[in-house]
């Protein structure tokens, strides 16, 4: 063991920890009281049995806004309430904490979207949007579809039995994203990525109480190793993070050879778009064919300027300093974005919307009727998809219900004051309307928490009913969350999969099983057994 980096990671936490901690502003907002000096809230919060057994109640008792204990007695800004979520997501004034971007690194590699800084990530989103808009988004309806087909095909072999709908769902996602967006099948993907690919992004896992336990850069469970890991990395330099990224464990090469063989599969796939596009075919049929127009200007390009082109990342610098237009080499850099960013969150969310529908059968005929009605049960389509209300209910809930993403940290990176939509009385009994932090402050923005606020969705917000979308009292429902420009993508991907197997499927939950929600990097469901999954009963229909 390296003495030196251990007493130089000790020193660096502690140093920040102290200047931090002694000039923290908001150590008179109500909290509830810490049960450890170690870990403060933050077993309660991100360990649970169940995701949110402490959190929701603490929204209930302190309201949108309080503090948490951090780890080794620091505070940290939980935060639920709309106007300072907003603020906090799209101000300058706050960066996403070291761990994330490492993980960001590790799992998508670097120049991600997900983790570019703020004033070019708004920039080209705007040229990825163009893929994404309702319009373009309708074309990889068939290939949405399919997916959901071979879905059926399988559930069709275990008629009547219970089934973990999961790792079905997991490979049709898959195949889907590969083809709506590169226009690509697996096969293309080849074995080597897709097995890679499915380690690091949706991996079985096992509980470490029972051992055979192996970490999953996403899906794995989260533990206190990884709380503490994440409180001191707040206080490490970048650098030190991404050197971690580069240790020779199994997790972490699988990571390296996932991000390298996406590029080799995303420069592929642009070269031959390229070279279609110069053969006067049509190559608008999925996400990078779209933006081909977009990479490269209108003329051909000779076999050098597409090596051009593709060496760099984005155009020259504008006028304003700033660089804001992909070019080959930066959709290359997003081809594992675009693989990762919705396989594990769509899974999940499809597979705990069947569990919910399993529970009400009630409400899963009255769905079906609405499928067979507008699609036809032979698939002779008298309407779209956006004009099912029940379907759009029902997906509207579950993305309520299991959020993407349950919160987010962000880091003060320059002293400034959060706005509140609603004042907050202090310890002292102070009314604040905005909250003033400094410099290093670690706030959480609680997407979950918003989500179950009782003064936004009512008396029984923390109750699935789909119906609350139906019967006018939601007026406005404000996305919470930092990637929420990919939504019409994911919900294309959720209504065909839904239509499809609600439509010739019943769901039922099985007598001897349950599911509840377990903090990942994202939620996951987990089975009594302990394994990550959703078991259901089956039965096709007439």
């Amino acid at each position: 063991m390296n003495y030196g980096i251990a007493w130089g990671v000790v020193v660096a936490f502690l140093v920040g920890y102290f200047i931090v901690g002694r000039r923290s502003s908001i150590k008179h907002i109500r909290g509830p009281p810490s049960p450890s000096w170690i870990f403060g809230n933050l077993l309660q919060f991100r360990l649970p049995r169940s995701y949110g057994d402490h959190e929701f109640k603490w929204l209930k008792t302190y309201g949108p806004v309080y503090r948490l204990r951090g780890c080794f007695g620091g505070n940290r800004l939980m935060v639920s309430d709309l106007l300072a979520c907003q603020y906090i997501l799209k101000s300058q004034h706050f960066t996403v904490s070291p761990t994330f971007e490492a993980l960001l690194h590790l799992v998508i590699g670097d120049g991600n979207l997900l983790g570019i800084r703020r004033e070019i990530h708004h920039r080209l989103r705007k040229n990825f949007n163009m893929a994404l808009i309702a319009v373009a988004v309708r074309r990889y309806e068939p290939v949405f579809q399919k997916a959901a087909q071979a879905i059926t095909h399988k559930l069709e072999l275990s008629d009547g039995a219970s089934i973990d709908i999961v790792p079905l769902l997991t490979a049709a996602i898959m195949t889907a994203i590969a083809e709506a967006a590169l226009g690509y099948s697996m096969d293309e993907l080849g074995e080597e990525y897709v097995a890679a690919s499915t380690e690091i992004l949706s991996g079985s896992w096992n509980s470490p109480l029972r051992g055979s336990y192996r970490f999953r850069a996403v899906s794995s469970i989260q533990t206190a190793g990884h709380i503490l890991t994440d409180a001191i990395g707040v206080y490490l330099p970048k650098w030190l993070l991404r050197a971690a990224v580069r240790l020779p464990t199994n997790t972490f090469k699988a990571a390296r050879k996932t991000i390298r063989l996406a590029r080799q599969i995303g420069a592929q796939v642009v070269r031959e778009k390229q070279d279609l596009a110069q053969q006067g075919v049509d190559i608008n049929g999925d996400v990078f064919g779209t933006l081909r127009e977009k990479i490269f200007p209108p003329l051909a390009l000779n076999s050098a300027g597409l090596m051009m082109t593709l060496n760099r990342s984005v155009d020259p610098v504008h006028s304003d300093g700033m660089r804001s237009r992909l070019t080959g080499q930066g959709l290359v850099t997003q081809t594992q974005t675009i693989m990762a960013a919705g396989q594990e969150t769509t899974t999940k969310t499809i597979a705990l919307g069947l569990w919910e529908l399993a529970k009400d059968p009630k409400f899963q005929e009255m769905l079906r009727a609405e499928i067979h009605s507008s699609l036809g049960e032979a698939g002779h389509r008298n309407g779209t998809y956006d004009e099912m209300p029940l379907l759009n209910a029902f997906i509207k809930e579950t993305l309520r219900f299991y959020p993407a993403e349950a919160f987010t940290e962000r880091i003060v990176v320059h002293d400034t004051v959060i706005p509140l939509s609603e004042s907050i009385t202090t310890s002292t009994g102070e009314q604040m309307s905005q909250i003033p932090v400094t410099k290093g402050q670690i706030v959480i923005v609680g997407i979950a928490s918003y989500q179950r606020l009782e003064s936004r969705w009512g008396a029984d917000a923390d109750k699935f009913r789909p119906s609350r979308w139906l019967d006018g009292s939601i007026l406005n429902a404000d996305p919470v969350g930092p990637y929420t420009n990919l939504w019409r993508f994911a919900i294309l991907e959720m209504q065909a999969v839904i239509c499809e197997l609600v439509g010739k499927f019943a769901f039922a939950v099985p007598e001897n099983d349950s599911v509840r929600v377990c903090m990942a990097n994202t939620l996951q469901p987990v089975l009594s057994s302990g394994e990550r999954g959703v078991l259901l009963r089956v039965t096709r229909l007439g």
